[in-house]
């Protein structure tokens, strides 16, 4: 059984919690935020690939006519593979999730080496 081009394109494109295809991709390994899939919305444009490209896209297909508020909204917007994760707050805010590097070796609440040096 063959996939058709639109199987292909939704095809899993993370390793890890990570794009390792995009140079500058964040980890959302040990944030608890797991990478989500890419996904059709429903002017039948795939978000999330990474390809940035799609024969149903708007832009694909501009004209003096198009209306540029049909590409407004939270269809056009992937939750794990989108630019925006490539800032410095939002690179903060997922290393903020992550646990300290000494865990599971240290207690929550108490500073165990406190009076030991």
């Amino acid at each position: 059984m063959t996939k058709n081009k639109e199987e292909k394109s939704i095809e899993k494109i993370t390793l890890e919690e990570t794009m390792p295809h995009q140079i500058n991709a964040p980890s959302f390994s040990e944030t608890g935020i797991k990478m989500q899939p890419p996904f059709v919305n429903e002017h039948g444009v795939i978000i999330g690939d990474s390809l940035y490209a799609s024969e149903n896209s708007p832009l694909e297909n501009w004209s003096k006519d198009t209306d540029p508020a049909i590409m407004a909204g939270d269809e056009w917007v992937h939750p794990t593979n989108d630019i925006g994760w490539n800032t410095a707050e939002n690179r903060e805010l997922l290393e903020s999730k992550k646990k300290p590097k000494a865990y599971p070796f240290m207690h929550p609440s108490k500073d165990v080496s406190h009076g030991s040096d």
